[in-house]
Formats: C-alpha cells, structure tokens, sequence
C-alpha cells in the first residue's frame, strides 16, 4: 500500500514563482498530490494554476488568511480525505525531485518525530536558507545556519529544535493530537510555535539533509514593506508566552526583555519603531486566547522543563537579515 502524502502550498500573489514550484512538484520521484490554497490572489496565478497544473486541487478563498491561516485551510480537508503525510511547501519554493521521498523515509525511520524538516538552500544551491530553526533563550528563533555555505557538517541528520514551515513534512496523527497552525500568527514564526508544542507533547523533530529544496528567500514577503516586522514583532512575544514552560519562562525573563528592548531600538533605527509598538500592542490584544492556550498547553505536555532547556540555543542569538 502506498503512503498517503499530500503537499500544500499557500499562495498570494505568487504567479512569479510558483510555475516553477508547481513543476518541481510535479517531477517528484514519489507519488503524491496536491493541494494549492488561495488567499485572494488579484495576479495571474490562479488562472496560471487552471491552464497548465489541472490535476492541483485549487481552492481559492477571496480574503488573505495568511500563511498559517492558508496552510490550515488545506490542512483540514487532507485530514478529512485520511492522508497520513501532510507537506507544506513555499510558493517561492523548488524542491529537488527527491525531496519528499526522502522526507517520507525519514519520517518511516523516526516515529518520534512529528515533523520532518530538509536541507532548504537558496536559490544559487550553494548557500544554506535554513536546516531547521532554533529557538534560543533570549526568546528569538532563527533559522539554523542561514547564509552560510553548504558544507559536509550540514549533512548528518538530527533531532532539531523547530522545522521550517516553507519545505518540512508533518504526520497527520500530530496534527489530530495538538491541532493546527495557530491564525493569530498569521505569518512568521508559526512553525515554530507548532514545532514547541509538538517537542511539548512529546514528539522530535528530525533534520533529512538529503531532503533538498530551494528557496527565493522572501520572494512573497519582500513585496509587503513593514509586514515582517510587525507580525515578527506581535508573534515574538505571543511565542515565549505561550510554549515557555514556567520554570524557564522565569529563569529567561531578564534575558527576553533585553531581546524585546533591543529588536526595538533596532526598529526605531530603521525608522520601524512604530510599527514595533502597533506589533507589541496587538499582541496585548491576544492576551485572553494567549494565557488560555498556555494554560492549555502547559498542562497537558509530556516532556520536562530540562529536556527543553537541552533543546534551546544557548549563546545571543544572531544577527540575520531576513526581516
């Protein structure tokens, strides 16, 4: 019997980039389907999507839920149609014809893992976009390794802290027992948060190096302006809130309040700053759900502060210009 997989890509405006997704697709050495969900595209892309991808299952929606709200929108009827593999994939994104084959394998080899994640380079397959995300304890996740040259060291598989939404594979059976993407983030860091609460209730998350895929590094967001740093900034502090078991949530408080103090000034020195405090105050806003889910999740995980503390990046967190 055939593994069930399903792919689904988000799309917004993506008609400059996801042909070339689609195709890669397309060419993949195992056999799978896809799903493209729509928010409210106003370029070419869906009709693109019609005349030369039929066999996509388009669904198309006229209001932009972003990418958590969009992955969650193909989520729901994969889970419904009984696919046991879930993969999202970037519409900026090509993945090599490979790539979620291996991701399937390492899923059969590593049962404690609820997600897998690849190799995700850029675009010029020499330098590294990511090799999953770490999450340090200043409260910044960062994606693992970002900008460096691809090397040997990048090619041994592990357990990671976090997988990135743009390439990674995720069970079904995770989805069912934690639920879906969170739509309060609803863009950036919303792999993250997914990948805590999963490390919370139990599961790993494992990086397949042979899982390749390529990546036009902020080929949607670098259109939208202040975009990044507003929902980065309301989704910074919702993160450690949530998902920060209590002990270390009190232990790296000093140190998170630094992070917020510092990505502050750096807003105010790129004339961002208030676009920093309209982030923060509607984090605020999502108080009640926030402790609400907290609540929730802190009382039901299945792992201890110190294996988590174990999985956390311990030195300052880097300096990375994808924001």
């Amino acid at each position: 019997m055939k593994t069930k997989v399903v792919v689904v890509i988000p799309n917004w405006n993506g008609e400059d980039f996801i042909k070339e997704s689609l195709q890669s697709l397309e060419k993949q050495s195992l056999p799978h389907d896809i799903i493209v969900v729509d928010n409210g595209s106003i370029d070419k892309s869906v009709s693109m999507i019609k005349a030369f991808h039929p066999k996509v299952k388009l669904i198309e929606f006229k209001d932009n839920a972003g990418f958590a709200g969009g992955v969650n929108r193909g989520i729901r009827p994969a889970l419904k149609s009984g696919y046991e593999y879930i993969a999202l994939f970037n519409n900026d994104a090509v993945a090599d014809k490979h790539w979620l084959e291996h991701l399937v394998t390492a899923a059969e080899l590593h049962k404690e893992s609820g997600i897998i994640t690849g190799k995700f380079m850029r675009m010029d397959k020499k330098h590294i976009d990511s090799t999953g995300d770490q999450y340090s304890i200043w409260g910044m996740p960062f994606p693992s390794n970002r900008n460096l040259l691809d090397n040997e060291s990048f090619s041994k598989g592990q357990h990671v802290f976090s997988a990135t939404g743009g390439a990674s594979l995720y069970r079904a059976s995770m989805f069912e027992k934690i639920g879906l993407f969170d739509e309060k983030f609803f863009a950036y860091y919303e792999d993250v948060d997914i990948s805590f609460r999963a490390q919370l209730a139990g599961w790993k998350v494992w990086y397949e190096p042979t899982a390749l895929a390529y990546h036009h590094v902020s080929g949607t967001s670098s259109k939208l302006g202040d975009f990044s740093r507003y929902h980065a900034t309301k989704n910074f502090f919702m993160l450690y809130v949530k998902n920060m078991p209590t002990s270390l949530f009190i232990r790296y408080l000093p140190l998170f309040f630094l992070q917020s103090v510092r990505l502050f000034l750096s807003s105010l020195l790129q004339g961002s700053g208030l676009v920093f405090i309209k982030g923060k105050l509607k984090s605020i806003s999502y108080s009640k759900q926030v402790l609400a889910d907290r609540k929730r999740i802190q009382s039901s995980k299945k792992v201890t502060a110190r294996y988590i503390n174990s999985m956390l990046y311990k030195k300052r967190p880097p300096k990375i210009p994808s924001l």
